[in-house]
């Protein structure tokens, strides 16, 4: 999906970032034989906080499997100016939907990361959080302790905020509260230093358009702003899982991370009359290995890959469970399902040639100044990343009658489709709509009439609260042989279908004032014309319906396929409200899978605060157990 990146030699990296500190070496067959307490499935975003936080206790044992590689020295992860450049790579695992009946049946790229560190390491470092009423909306549903309020102290817990000068706030727009960011967290996030030539008009176009400048952070995040991004800035380096969680902390004697390792399934066997997990079946180098667990597994395997390994050891949905010639050893029928995908499409606009763009990505003389550049100074063009964000609520894009309209066409009634039907208001204001602008391709489109020496420009549309909900499930058995890991799963967002269909409305009224944004002063100065989709010819009007249907993407951020249950249980959920898997002793999962509903929000921030929340519940039974506490979680 993205355009061709040029890789030219990269020199004396380790000079750059410091030798030392990588992925300690373990053989499998060590890895296999260590007694450990904790074996987490899946040394990512979430997998790499909770191995961290454990082993700070010296008496834990924990060991990581990760399927990727460890990439902590690779330009492609870590440089800022590279956004974009290791999806496609072996760093990503490249998956893909089925064909989507909606969207002309084509098939959409998945990408997810494959690397330690998991999509924080390919991702575009976006850090923020959502509204109030999206984590309560959690809570809501009977998760107890996941409301908003009970959630900030995890969104702090991560991060290590770097506020700007007084100087760069004013001239760049950054607004914030200190007090709303975390002081000492692993994860640093930083305002850019650097910005392209567009970004002096953002602000003042959606203001113009209404569209207030806003600070994002505090439980309501509508409006302009400029973004905040998980940057060291020391050196300008991606700071994401990997990075921070796990390479100081690498030596630990305690903690044991295996790459290169593809997880098969979680052992459940019966113990003392219940389902329990006691260890993981893996493979390296073409080898099969056992490791043992004694006091839980935690799967952090993602969105995409949790409810697969879930349905390999034989939790699911029977129908799934028996085309796949697999064992049935708990009926879970939620096990991939609720799956929710954010929904994207792009516009791109031919720009004047006098505006600065970000990133020098087509021409190799100027990317090669700049890499001199960033590893001599680390300042530069390959410190810059798209910064113009925009969250706009339903009222400046859809008039109330057209809202209580597609509030009438939903079906549902359960209480999930009922929280999303909520957000169907023009009386509330929560950002429903994202808009980005970027004077770079991003992304790869069919541009009638591209010319390579002329500049343009992106505007990216995302939708944050789809009603379309689809599945992810491991595909059945062929000629009687059971899938393994190795197989990708099915997955299905069905994008417009059913309730779906609000969602099209919905992005159609939002391309139009999409649209809208790139026309308006003074954004229009750079602005020569809409370039894709092409201007419609003289007399007729555009056909904004079929260019979204024929455009829309995934915006790579899935949740649900393990959700929590909360009072509905394992007749609606996965997981408990400590994450529990129904149904299995010893076994959490712990990733984006286990959010109910989806957030107005990149899920970077929350994810790493789902992972500092189960952690503590983690310890939190450990020590209750060894302790044998009184008033103790069971």
């Amino acid at each position: 999906m993205y355009i061709s990146r040029l890789y030219l030699p990269i020199v004396t990296l380790f000079l750059y970032l410091g030798e030392g500190n990588g992925v300690q070496a373990i053989t499998a067959s060590a890895f296999a034989a260590t007694a450990f307490d904790y074996v987490i499935v899946g040394g990512g975003t979430a997998g790499l906080v909770v191995a961290n936080r454990l082993t700070a206790n010296p008496h834990i044992k924990v060991g990581v499997l990760e399927a990727g590689a460890d990439g902590l020295d690779d330009p492609i992860i870590f440089t800022p100016g590279k956004v974009g450049w290791a999806v496609g790579t072996s760093y990503d695992w490249s998956f893909q939907t089925t064909p989507q009946p909606e969207l002309g049946n084509r098939v959409i790229p998945w990408s997810r990361g494959k690397a330690l560190g998991g999509s924080s390491a390919i991702n575009f470092y976006v850090w923020m959080r959502g509204n109030r009423q999206d984590y309560d909306a959690w809570a809501n549903l009977g998760n107890a302790g996941w409301d908003y309020d009970s959630m900030v102290p995890y969104f702090k817990k991560p991060e290590h905020f770097h506020p700007p000068s007084t100087t760069d706030a004013n001239h760049f727009k950054l607004d914030f509260v200190t007090s709303d960011h975390g002081p000492t967290g692993p994860i640093n996030t930083v305002y850019s230093n650097q910005y392209s030539g567009s970004h002096q008009y953002w602000h003042d176009t959606l203001n113009n358009l209404g569209v207030p400048r806003r600070d994002t952070f505090g439980g309501s995040n509508w409006g302009v702003w400029t973004g905040l991004t998980s940057v060291n800035p020391n050196n300008r380096t991606r700071s994401y899982a990997a990075s921070e969680y796990y390479r100081p902390f690498a030596g630990r004697s305690n903690l044991k991370v295996l790459c290169g390792a593809m997880v098969r399934k979680v052992i459940i066997q019966n113990v003392g009359g219940h389902q329990t997990a006691t260890g993981v079946k893996f493979t390296y180098g073409g080898v099969d290995y056992t490791v043992n667990a004694a006091a839980e597994v935690i799967i952090s395997a993602g969105s995409v890959q949790s409810p697969q390994i879930l349905e390999l050891s034989g939790v699911g949905k029977p129908s799934v469970l028996s085309a796949a010639n697999i064992t049935l050893k708990v009926n879970s029928p939620n096990v991939g399902e609720n799956l929710q995908d954010r929904i994207m499409t792009v516009m791109m606009y031919e720009i004047d040639n006098s505006v600065d763009n970000q990133s020098p990505l087509s021409d190799p003389t100027q990317l090669a100044a700049a890499e001199a550049e960033y590893y001599a100074n680390h300042t530069g063009l390959l410190t810059v990343l798209p910064n113009d964000f925009a969250y706009v609520p339903l009222r400046y894009y859809l008039t109330p009658s057209n809202i209580t309209t597609l509030a009438g066409m939903v079906t549902g009634t359960d209480a999930r489709t009922n929280n999303i039907k909520s957000k169907l208001t023009s009386t509330v204001d929560l950002g429903s709509m994202e808009f980005v602008f970027d004077p770079n391709i991003l992304f790869a489109v069919d541009i009638p009439d591209f010319d390579p020496a002329k500049k343009y420009a992106t505007v990216f549309q995302m939708l944050q609260y789809p009603f379309s909900t689809g599945s992810i499930h491991i595909p059945p058995a062929v000629g009687g042989v059971s899938p393994t890991s190795d197989n990708h799963p099915i997955i299905n967002p069905k994008y417009y279908e059913g309730d779906g269909i609000v969602d099209l409305h919905t992005m159609v009224a939002g391309q139009v004032f999409a649209d809208k944004i790139a026309r308006e002063g003074p954004l229009n100065s750079i602005i020569i014309k809409r370039a894709y989709p092409p201007e419609p010819a003289p007399g007729t009007t555009m056909d904004w319906l079929s260019f979204v249907k024929s455009g829309t993407v995934s915006d790579w951020h899935p949740m649900g396929t393990c959700a929590m249950g909360g009072s509905g249980g394992i007749a609606k959920g996965v997981v408990d409200e400590r994450l529990r898997v129904y149904g299995v002793k010893k076994l959490r999962v712990v990733d984006a899978s286990i959010m109910p509903l989806q957030i107005s929000s990149h899920p970077q921030g929350t994810v790493y605060a789902i992972a500092e929340k189960g952690a503590d519940m983690i310890l939190q039974d450990y020590l209750c157990k060894k302790r044998r506490r009184r008033g103790c979680r069971r």
